[in-house]
């Protein structure tokens, strides 16, 4: 049962482009209410600067996609392993 709910968002993921990827990896590491077991600062250094890198308006707009708010709430819902197994397979597909 645990599997499906990590599986279920993995696909929610999966049919995403990079640039949604790159900001849902932000948001979920932003965020007080994930428990990943990593550096938060440095990835979050990553996630940024790839981002940078392919979106021009990143930093000027202030808009966050509504589905990768719901995303990220679903994520916050998970256990801490669960967190960190998506964590880990955004982690992977973005750098």
């Amino acid at each position: 049962m645990e599997q499906d709910k990590v599986k279920f968002m993995i696909d929610m993921i999966n049919n995403m482009d990079i640039k949604d990827k790159l900001r849902l990896a932000i948001r979920v590491n932003e965020t007080v209410y994930t428990s990943i077991d990593y550096d938060k600062k440095e990835i979050f250094q990553k996630f940024e600067n790839r981002l940078k890198k392919i979106d021009n308006e990143y930093g000027k707009n202030l808009h966050i996609n509504q589905y990768i708010l719901m995303i990220t709430a679903k994520i916050t819902e998970l256990t801490k392993e669960e967190q960190n197994q998506i964590a880990l397979y955004l982690y992977n597909i973005v750098c």
